[in-house]
C-alpha cells in the first residue's frame, strides 16, 4: 500500500479483542510494507556494522605500509557508505509510508465506526474520549507501527555483529556477546512504572480535553449565567494535573535512557582497558582492536531503538486499547430482528414531545437554536442533557422512541429510512432535477406530486426556461452547486420536495416555509398537510400559516413540553405561545389584559404527558 493510493477501499474488520491484539492485526495488514523496511533497515544497519572491520583493515595497513591494502580497505569504506546512505533513505520513505498508511486505516475505521453508531457513539464514550482517539491516539499507534521494523532490523544487526565478533576475536568478542543482551534488556525493569505514569498522563490529558470540549460547547450558555471563571478554574486545575504527570512520566524516560547512556559507556571503557591489555601482550593486533572498539561503538546506535520499541509500545499500547474501546462499539440489532421496521408515535422522553403516528404535529419552539437541537435529536442525530463535567458518569439522554423502539437500537440504515430530518439550510448538490430528486423511497410519492406539494410550478418554469434542451425539459435542467443559480425559497421548496418523496416513516422539517411569502407558504403549508395525510409529520415552525393546518401544535419552552393544543387554541389559553407566534413585545405583553403569568396548559396535555411519562 503506497500513500498515493490512499483512502483505503475497506480497511478491513479490525480484532478488537484487545489493544495488543489490534497493534498486531495493524501489523500483519501491512506485511509487505513491513517486509520492505525490514530489509532496507538490514542493508542499513549491516553496512553500519561492517565500517569497523574495513576501518580495522585500513589501519592495519598503514602499521605494515601495505598501500595496497589501504586502497582495498578505501573502496570497501566508499561502498559501504554508499550502501549506508541508499539503505537509510529507502527505510525512512518505507517506515513513514507505514506510519502514513496504518494512521489513515485507524482514521477510516473510526470515522466508519462514527457513521455506523450515530448519536450512540456519544451515549457510550465521552466526546473527549473520541477527539482524544481520533488525533493523538491515531499518531501513537503509527509511531509503533513505524519503528517495528526498524526495531527488528537492529536486532538482527546486533545478533550478527556478536556472532561475528565472536568468530573473528574470540578473547573480545565473548565479553561483547554478554554484554550486549543485558544492555538491550537493562531498562525493562523500568519499563512498567514508566508505562503506568505515562498511561496516568494519557488519563488525564484525555479527562481535561473532555472538559474543554463541553465548556465550548456550552460557552453560551456560560456566559449567561456568569460560569465562564467556574470553567476556567476547573480546566486550569485538569491542566496542571496534565502537566504533572507529564513531568513524572519524563522523569521515568529520561531514567531509561541514563541507564542506557551509562551501561555502553562503562562497556567501553573495559573494553578499551581489556583490549589495550592484550595488545601489549601482543595477543591482538592493534587493527583487531580498533575493529572491535569500532564495532561496538556502531552498535550502541542500534541499540537506540530498543528504547524507542519500548517507548513506542508503552504509549501505544493504551492508544490501541482506547481505539479498540470505540471500535468494539456495535448499534444494537435486538430491534430489528424482534419487530422489523418499527412505525408508531415518535416520543422524546427528554422533553415530552409527542408526535402521534400518521398525524401532523407542529411544535413551535421560542429559541431557533433549541428547535434545531430538538430537530436533529428526533432524526437520532445528537443527544441533549445535561452533562456534569466534575464526574466521569456523564448523565445521556434517553434515545428518542419509534413506536416502543429506540432509535439507536436500530440498525442505521434503518434508522436513517424510517426517520427523515430536513433541517432549516438543506444542501443541493450540483446535477439535473432529475438527479436531485433520484433518491431512496417507498415509491408512493411521484416527483410530480412532491413538486406541485411544495409549490415548485415557479421554479419549474424558471428551469424550463433555462434548458439547453429543445423541448424545454425542466428535469434534464442542470442545477449548480449548492443551488447558488436558484432564489433562497426555491431552493428551499426543492429540498422539500425531495424530502417528500422519500415518504419516510416520520418526516421531520425544521423551519420549511421560512423563505418564501405568506401567499407561497400557506399553499405550501396546505400541500404538506395534504400529502403527508396518514403519515408522521414533525414540522418545527412559528408561523401561523403552517400552525393553523396542523392536527395538533407542541409548545415548548426552556427544553420541556409545556402545552399541547391547536393552534387557535393555544392562541387563547397561553400566554407564551401567543407570545411566540404574534411576535410580541414586552411592553405589548405586558399591556395585554389576556396575560396570565400564571395560565396553566390545557388539562387534557397535561394528562397526555404524565400518561407519556
Amino acid at each position: 500500500m503506497q500513500i498515493r493510493d490512499l483512502p483505503y477501499t475497506d480497511p478491513g474488520d479490525p480484532d478488537v479483542r484487545s489493544g495488543p491484539r489490534f497493534l498486531y492485526w495493524l501489523g500483519r495488514n501491512q506485511l509487505g510494507g513491513q517486509l520492505k523496511a525490514l530489509g532496507w533497515g538490514l542493508l542499513h544497519q549491516l553496512g553500519i556494522a561492517g565500517l569497523p572491520v574495513t576501518v580495522g583493515v585500513a589501519v592495519q595497513a598503514v602499521i605494515e605500509r601495505s598501500g595496497t591494502r589501504l586502497a582495498l580497505a578505501g573502496g570497501l569504506i566508499l561502498a559501504l557508505g554508499i550502501l549506508i546512505a541508499v539503505g537509510d533513505t529507502m527505510l525512512h520513505r518505507t517506515a513513514v509510508t507505514n506510519w502514513i498508511t496504518a494512521a489513515a486505516r485507524v482514521q477510516q475505521l473510526l470515522a466508519r465506526k462514527t457513521a455506523e453508531l450515530g448519536a450512540a457513539l456519544t451515549r457510550r464514550v465521552a466526546a473527549g474520549e473520541v477527539v482524544a482517539v481520533s488525533t493523538g491516539d491515531v499518531e501513537k499507534i503509527g509511531w509503533f507501527v513505524e519503528a517495528l521494523s526498524r526495531f527488528l532490523a537492529a536486532a538482527i544487526a546486533l545478533v550478527v555483529v556478536c556472532v561475528g565478533l565472536v568468530v573473528y576475536l574470540p578473547a573480545l568478542g565473548v565479553l561483547v556477546a554478554v554484554a550486549m543482551p543485558v544492555l538491550a534488556l537493562a531498562v525493562l525493569p523500568l519499563l512498567p512504572r514508566a508505562t503506568r505514569r505515562a498511561d496516568e498522563q494519557r488519563e488525564k490529558a484525555g479527562k481535561a480535553t473532555e472538559l474543554a470540549s463541553d465548556t465550548v460547547a456550552g460557552l453560551r450558555v456560560l456566559r449567561g449565567i456568569g460560569g465562564e471563571e467556574l470553567f476556567l478554574g476547573r480546566y486550569r486545575r485538569a491542566s496542571q494535573e496534565v502537566r504533572k504527570a507529564a513531568v513524572r512520566s519524563a522523569r521515568m524516560w529520561a531514567l531509561i535512557s541514563a541507564v542506557q547512556v551509562l551501561l555502553p559507556g562503562i562497556l567501553l571503557i573495559s573494553l578499551v582497558w581489556y583490549g589495550a591489555a592484550l595488545a601489549r601482550d601482543g595477543r591482538i593486533d592493534v587493527g583487531q582492536l580498533v575493529t572491535v572498539y569500532s564495532a561496538v561503538t556502531l552498535m550502541l546506535f542500534p541499540l537506540r531503538h530498543f528504547e524507542e520499541i519500548a517507548m513506542a509500545y508503552s504509549f501505544s499500547r493504551p492508544s490501541a486499547q482506547r481505539a479498540v474501546r470505540v471500535l468494539s462499539l456495535r448499534r444494537s440489532d435486538r430491534a430489528a430482528t424482534e419487530a422489523g421496521v418499527p412505525s408508531g408515535d415518535l416520543y422524546d422522553p427528554a422533553t415530552g414531545l409527542m408526535a402521534p403516528q400518521g398525524q401532523f404535529t407542529a411544535v413551535v419552539c421560542g429559541d431557533p437554536d433549541e428547535a434545531g437541537r430538538l430537530a436533529e435529536r428526533l432524526g437520532g442525530h445528537a443527544e441533549t442533557g445535561d452533562q456534569d463535567t466534575d464526574t466521569e458518569e456523564r448523565k445521556k439522554a434517553p434515545s428518542v422512541l419509534l413506536g416502543a423502539v429506540a432509535l439507536d437500537e436500530l440498525p442505521l440504515d434503518t434508522a436513517r429510512t424510517v426517520v427523515l430530518v430536513q433541517d432549516k439550510d438543506p444542501v443541493l448538490l450540483s446535477g439535473t432535477l432529475q438527479e436531485l430528486l433520484d433518491v431512496p423511497s417507498s415509491g408512493l410519492v411521484t416527483a410530480e406530486a412532491a413538486l406541485e406539494a411544495a409549490q415548485c410550478g415557479d421554479v419549474l418554469a424558471a428551469l424550463a426556461q433555462a434548458s439547453p434542451d429543445a423541448d424545454r425539459d425542466p428535469m434534464r435542467t442542470r442545477i449548480t452547486e449548492r443551488g447558488r443559480s436558484l432564489s433562497g425559497g426555491q431552493r428551499q421548496r426543492l429540498a422539500l420536495a425531495r424530502s417528500l418523496i422519500t415518504d419516510p416513516e416520520a418526516l421531520v422539517l425544521d423551519e420549511p416555509t421560512s423563505a418564501v411569502d405568506s401567499h407561497t407558504e400557506a399553499r405550501v403549508a396546505t400541500g404538506i398537510a395534504g400529502l403527508r395525510r396518514g403519515r408522521t409529520t414533525v414540522a418545527f415552525a412559528s408561523s401561523p400559516l403552517l400552525l393553523d393546518v396542523a392536527d395538533r401544535v407542541v409548545l415548548v419552552h426552556e427544553g420541556s413540553v409545556v402545552a399541547v393544543g391547536t393552534h387557535r387554541d393555544l392562541l387563547r389559553t397561553e400566554p407564551r405561545y401567543r407570545a411566540v407566534v404574534t411576535r410580541e413585545t414586552d411592553d405589548e405583553a405586558a399591556a395585554d389584559p389576556r396575560q396570565d403569568i400564571g395560565a396553566v396548559p390545557a388539562m387534557n396535555s397535561i394528562q397526555e404527558i404524565e400518561e407519556r411519562a
